[in-house]
């Protein structure tokens, strides 16, 4: 968390304000995120114009003439639009300056984003190299889902959380597309056949864009660009459930653990 949803509500939030605006400054607190940022940033960045900006997979991507700004949102962190001159507050990291009065302010309580810069191609930075197809573009569907988990033992909810596999697919998302697509999360992906594949992939693309509508899900920290809570959680069939009745065919949802996460499902609608 924040997840797919999130990021891209994050992006369509920002994109306004940020979109062919020139830096006016860098202003670093605490360089110690995930991985530090780079203390070179004010230089490289300062006169340089905003040309475009786009999410992969949960990375936002600020591209201008001579490279691109990589930002993670982490665990617990957002992107905040602020006048100029607003007071920073404890965990406030890192802020971009611009010249129309405006900055874009990173705050992130766990440390645990990212703000990083990469020279030439984006692309090509090691974080997104190897990414997998964005989910709700069109390389990917039904028969990219099933050719990409032939000959997989691992359980299919672990393989649509693979960023290798597809990107952007997290905890939360997961288990809800499952359910809308009547697979049980243990299920080898390698044993999914073509017909199931049909129905998990579209099941993947349509919670998407339903929590993308919804403005993401706010369960702890999250908050979109202008402050708002996302609504998502509210439509949740299984995901943080455990103990409930479905609300399908009033079974009571189990959870169980799968690679250190919670997984959520119904025993009667999920097969």
């Amino acid at each position: 968390m924040p997840e797919l949803p999130e990021v891209e509500t994050t992006l369509r939030g920002i994109a306004p304000h940020l979109l062919h605006q020139r830096v006016a400054g860098v202003v670093i607190r605490n360089p110690r995120l995930r991985w530090e940022i780079p203390a070179n940033l004010p230089e490289l960045l300062h006169g340089q114009t905003v040309r475009d900006l786009r999410r992969r997979a949960k990375y936002l991507l600020v591209a201008f003439d001579r490279g691109t700004l990589i930002l993670h949102l982490g665990m617990s962190g957002n992107l905040r639009i602020h006048p100029l001159g607003t007071a920073a507050g404890k965990h406030d990291h890192f802020d971009l300056l611009l010249e129309n009065g405006k900055l874009l302010r990173l705050r992130d309580p766990r440390r645990f984003g990212a703000v990083l810069w990469q020279s030439g191609d984006a692309a090509q930075h090691p974080l997104l190299a190897e990414l997998g197809p964005e989910p709700l573009l069109s390389g990917f569907d039904a028969d990219y889902l099933h050719s990409a988990t032939r000959k997989r033992k691992a359980a299919i909810k672990l393989a649509i959380m693979d960023n290798h596999v597809v990107v952007g697919v997290g905890n939360i998302y997961a288990n809800e597309a499952l359910f809308r697509a009547g697979i049980r999360p243990q299920t080898a992906a390698g044993r999914l056949s073509k017909q199931r594949c049909v129905r998990l992939a579209a099941a993947i693309q349509d919670v998407l864009r339903a929590a993308i509508r919804q403005g993401g899900s706010s369960l702890r920290d999250y908050v979109d660009s202008d402050g708002n809570q996302g609504y998502f959680q509210q439509q949740y069939f299984v995901y943080g459930r455990a103990g409930e009745a479905c609300r399908v065919c009033g079974t009571v949802i189990r959870q169980v653990k799968q690679g250190q996460r919670s997984t959520f499902y119904c025993p009667t609608c999920q097969r």
